[in-house]
């Protein structure tokens, strides 16, 4: 589909879809592991405005479509307190990796529908073969981004359940300075970061075509 108004649109709401599931999701596993921060800040819901950060849910997944490079981003990250979880860092590696799994599962729960219904292959017309493949590649983008090991991204707290408390502490005196690494990392290797990410996507979308034994 060519770059156009409508293609933007709905490029925006994809990101909006899979970012404010992906932070919702973070706050109803919190929620259940016994913290209720998420929730008293007004973060258990599925209105945008509580969610969306102008940067990240926005600018930067509009300029990566429009540079034709893998689509990722973020929202307002939820506030949880680990020391009110279950298992505490172990309950927060959980909370960590709801977010990640949404839209792992998003783009399965897409992919399933969109090749048996064969939507996906254009069956219903280009329009609906864009939104399907977009949709996918979107929260797989998500789901790899956000698993990188650098605080404050999702991986960070996976890494942190399991690593030896000098690198945690690592992790700890990074945390502040942690997004402006990641926003270094994809500006000076980006081409390389692209490709890494692409490569990660198209070995999930085979592993999708592998379990329908396409």
């Amino acid at each position: 589909m060519d770059l156009n108004f409508l293609s933007i649109v709905i490029i925006l709401g994809i990101v909006l879809i899979s970012v404010i599931l992906h932070e919702l999701s973070h706050g109803v596993v919190a929620y259940w592991l016994g913290d209720h921060t998420a929730k008293d800040a007004g973060r258990l819901t599925f209105n945008p405005i509580k969610h969306i950060d102008p940067y990240m849910s926005i600018l930067v997944p509009v300029i990566l479509y429009i540079l034709k490079a893998p689509v990722f981003g973020g929202a307002k990250p939820v506030p949880v307190n680990y020391h009110n979880l279950k298992w505490h860092e172990w309950g927060m590696a959980l909370v960590a990796v709801s977010g990640p799994f949404t839209n792992f599962l998003l783009a399965f729960i897409f992919f399933l529908i969109g090749h048996f219904s064969g939507l996906a292959y254009g069956s219903g017309g280009e329009l609906w073969q864009f939104i399907f493949a977009e949709f996918i590649y979107i929260n797989l983008g998500f789901m790899i981004f956000n698993l990188i090991p650098i605080p404050p991204l999702d991986g960070s707290r996976i890494l942190y359940a399991i690593a030896p408390d000098g690198f945690r502490q690592v992790l700890t005196n990074i945390e502040r300075y942690g997004i402006i690494i990641v926003y270094m990392m994809i500006f000076f290797f980006g081409e390389v970061f692209s490709h890494l990410m692409i490569g990660c996507m198209d070995g999930i979308l085979n592993f999708f075509y592998w379990i329908v034994g396409a």
